[in-house]
């Protein structure tokens, strides 16, 4: 079972620069790699022959063939994990699965992420080695801002860049098997814009996945981005000055706290429903087109449902949890938990509640049996029934 264990490191001086250099590389890799793919396309066409259609071994043997003097004082598992992560594009953007799957393009310098892999990397007494190249300068071990949390072999090492430093994402093959949990224990989570419904053992619970530092800090971002815009207008051939990059890193450190806030609210969240739980029902969500809305795509970006439903597959893995996704078309909401009964046409609960017999958009009443809920309860209700007759 592999786990990724992402911590914050501590280069000093002699490896940030090498650390820079690797990222540097990485992207002109990819670029090489890119460039190269596109060449051995375009050959097999005008020959009219598929035995030079390009693929990760091809390429890879071209770059390695093709080096230059400076290449080889630089890791050779950064270039070759760069071209697999190029064949991965590929083999996603031809992935009838993945309909919006971006094409590869060439890495901006500028733009681009810095990021690179290896996956020879060790930690030797608490700090991270990273693989050194024959000929290359002083190399020294990478300090980590805390203990692995999980003991076995370390499989690939990625190494990136953000606002306030260097983080290493370690993914670790872990010896634990999940045991599968075989309890009665069953709960339902309805996601909602802005709050997540469940039901545990006390009843009827509610999590909001927009706490109140979010509004103020994406009315911060708001305001940044409207500077960086005016500056772009006014000045648009020279605009990088000072308070331009001063503005833009302000901007980058809000863009960072909104997503640790969120994160940290999920991993809380997803870690006490597989702690109480056997049975997990989640909505499988066609979160894409959801956001297609003008007036809710910003509030459903912001709600992170495609995120939990990440964190829920990987963490009932590990804790022997049944994941059940419930069909994106179950009237979870229109259905009855009572009697069964399903409104169509005018029945129907929309956003604003039902027009027709003047009920609000949180309550539910059955026009068959005459129950009243909430709309929320009976939607967890609902789901939680689907999960008995799968």
């Amino acid at each position: 079972m592999i786990k990724t264990h992402k911590t914050k490191i501590y280069p000093n001086a002699t490896m940030r620069k090498v650390l820079n250099s690797l990222f540097n590389y990485r992207r002109c890799c990819y670029n090489q790699a890119l460039e190269t793919w596109n060449m051995m396309y375009d050959e097999s066409l005008i020959l009219d022959d598929n035995s030079f259609r390009p693929n990760e071994r091809k390429v890879r043997d071209e770059l390695v063939d093709n080096k230059q003097d400076w290449q080889f004082l630089q890791s050779a598992r950064v270039l070759q994990l760069a071209v697999n992560d190029l064949a991965k594009g590929w083999k996603n953007y031809f992935n009838p699965k993945m309909p919006n799957h971006a094409k590869p393009r060439f890495k901006s310098k500028k733009r681009s992420k810095r990021v690179f892999k290896t996956d020879r990397a060790k930690v030797v007494n608490g700090r991270l080695r990273l693989d050194k190249p024959r000929g290359s300068g002083a190399w020294y071990d990478i300090k980590l801002a805390e203990k692995l949390r999980w003991q076995g072999d370390i499989k690939l090492v990625t190494v990136v860049e953000e606002v306030d430093g260097y983080y290493a994402c370690l993914s670790i093959d872990v010896a634990d098997i999940a045991v599968e949990k075989h309890g009665v224990q069953v709960t339902g989570v309805d996601a909602n814009i802005a709050r997540f419904d469940y039901k545990d053992a006390y009843g009827y619970q509610q999590v909001n996945s927009l706490p109140q530092s979010l509004p103020c800090l994406y009315q911060r971002i708001t305001v940044y981005q409207r500077l960086l815009a005016r500056k772009r207008v006014a000045n648009p051939k020279s605009f990088q000055s000072n308070n331009y990059r001063t503005t833009r890193t302000k901007l980058k450190r809000d863009y960072q706290k909104v997503k640790r806030i969120q994160e940290d609210l999920l991993k809380k969240f997803t870690a006490k429903l597989v702690d109480e739980n056997d049975v997990v029902a989640i909505e499988d969500l066609d979160v894409l087109h959801m956001k297609m809305n003008k007036r809710l795509g910003k509030n459903l970006h912001r709600s992170m449902f495609g995120k939990f439903k990440q964190m829920m597959a990987y963490k009932s893995k590990w804790n022997g949890v049944k994941l059940v996704l419930v069909d994106q078309f179950y009237p979870s909401t229109q259905r009855c938990s009572q009697c069964g009964y399903i409104k169509t046409g005018d029945e129907k609960i929309g956003l604003s509640g039902n027009q027709k017999h003047y009920t609000g958009h949180d309550e539910y009443v059955c026009y068959h049996c005459g129950a009243k809920m909430l709309r929320d309860e009976n939607a967890v209700e609902n789901l939680i029934q689907y999960t008995q007759v799968k």
